[in-house]
């Protein structure tokens, strides 16, 4: 199934979930915010949430300063 991840096509297993794409890329889940088709996800759904095909997710680093 096909997914695009902060503008770009990818390609994912069918079943997928928000969780299993942040480990399959390297990305710990605690430090980004995520949106899926416009809508933010509260980290607690990371699991529960089956990617489908044609989402559009953006994923946006969070990053502490001062």
């Amino acid at each position: 199934m096909t997914i695009v991840l902060n503008g770009e096509t990818r390609g994912v297993p069918a079943g997928a979930t928000v969780l299993a794409l942040l480990e399959t890329i390297g990305i710990a889940p605690g430090r980004v915010a995520i949106e899926v088709n416009g809508r933010v996800v509260r980290r607690d759904d990371y699991l529960r949430l089956v990617l489908r095909d044609n989402d559009k997710l953006e994923v946006v680093h969070l990053v502490g300063g001062g």
